[in-house]
């Protein structure tokens, strides 16, 4: 997993709408990238409406936001339309950004192992270095998470 100091992968995905986002494109402002499971499932949008709720509170301290899963494209434009959120969501089908970032991981649930996406935000200073890694997200306080570091 990504860890503080290291530098932003270099990535290219597809945004809700299709169009591509890249890494590059996102220096210059303190950036969020923020992982989750799976696009309209219960954790998952508390967290991405808490984010969204308290977006202007992000916005102001400097802040851009970027939600990753390995979702479709079409799956993230459904999720991203019902709650209207600002930022974008990118659609990591083969999984390349969340290799590259090292939160596709084993995990457990009731007793079953599994591998899937392992909840975490990574916190980026303007010029791309991990500043901060939360891995231990509370989906009802995740901007409180971002905000308190």
């Amino acid at each position: 997993m990504l860890k503080v100091g290291d530098k932003l992968p270099e990535f290219e995905g597809f945004n809700q709408d299709g169009e591509t986002v890249t890494s590059s494109k996102l220096l210059g402002k303190k950036l969020v990238v923020f992982f989750y499971p799976q696009a309209n499932t219960p954790t998952c949008t508390v967290e991405a409406c808490n984010l969204s709720d308290n977006y202007s509170k992000l916005e102001k301290a400097g802040f851009q936001l970027l939600g990753i899963s390995g979702d479709t494209v079409k799956k993230q434009k459904n999720f991203h339309s019902k709650f209207a959120f600002p930022y974008d969501l990118i659609a990591d089908e083969n999984r390349d950004i969340i290799e590259k970032f090292g939160v596709w991981q084993e995990k457990k649930t009731f007793g079953k192992t599994y591998m899937g996406i392992v909840r975490t935000t990574f916190i980026f200073d303007e010029n791309g270095i991990c500043t901060r890694v939360i891995e231990k997200v509370t989906s009802k306080t995740a901007a409180e998470q971002i905000l308190e570091g």
